[in-house]
């Protein structure tokens, strides 16, 4: 059973101003075309097809927004790497990036997820920066972690953890596995309970 029994898609943007309202409590989750990022909400979410998976990386390229409960939402960002689009598309891609992390009041965290065997690719530095540029909290998911042995998994999330320092929380993850599904959650559900600065706790 899903943890989130009302989850719902509500609506894929193009534009800013087709985003939903700013209100409540979301949380954005980012990722390299390549690196499982909807295998990974799928598995958080505890729903198979939640968050539509390819075999053609690069399938996500609007920012899709999901309802988790009421005044609660995951925001599926697009991903691209290997994504084979015009460099027009890409140029859309970040403008709409960057005005969704500089608007969004409602934003309280970005869950990003990368592949463990590739370090911190360019496009996760950007991620880290649009978050760092408006003070956004991000928990790194470093996935595929089923691929690598356990001493190298550990390597991988120490190695991490010394780049990123006190940017960001790091932990392993399989989306194949569902090893660090709960820590995962946690992280979520911790981003989506904050209220936001100067919000009247409930």
């Amino acid at each position: 059973m899903s943890d989130y029994p009302d989850a719902r898609f509500l609506t894929s943007a193009n534009a800013p101003g087709q985003f939903v309202p700013d209100t409540g409590s979301e949380v954005a989750v980012a990722g390299r075309s390549n690196a499982g990022k909807s295998s990974a909400i799928n598995v958080i979410v505890n729903r198979r097809q939640f968050a539509r998976t390819s075999k053609t990386p690069g399938r996500t390229q609007l920012v899709n927004f999901f309802e988790l409960a009421p005044g609660r939402r995951l925001v599926d960002l697009p991903g691209y790497g290997f994504a084979r689009v015009a460099e027009s598309v890409r140029a859309h891609w970040g403008e709409l990036l960057q005005r969704y992390f500089s608007e969004r009041k409602s934003l309280r965290g970005l869950l990003l997820v990368t592949d463990i065997r590739r370090g911190l690719t360019d496009f996760d530095q950007r991620m880290l920066a649009l978050a760092d540029s408006v003070d956004l909290p991000v928990h790194v998911l470093l996935n595929k972690a089923d691929k690598l042995k356990r001493g190298q998994v550990a390597t991988a999330v120490l190695t991490a953890r010394r780049q990123l320092g006190p940017r960001a929380t790091v932990q392993a993850f399989s989306a194949l596995k569902r090893d660090g599904e709960r820590e995962a959650r946690a992280a979520l559900d911790a981003f989506l309970a904050d209220a936001g600065p100067g919000a009247t706790p409930s």
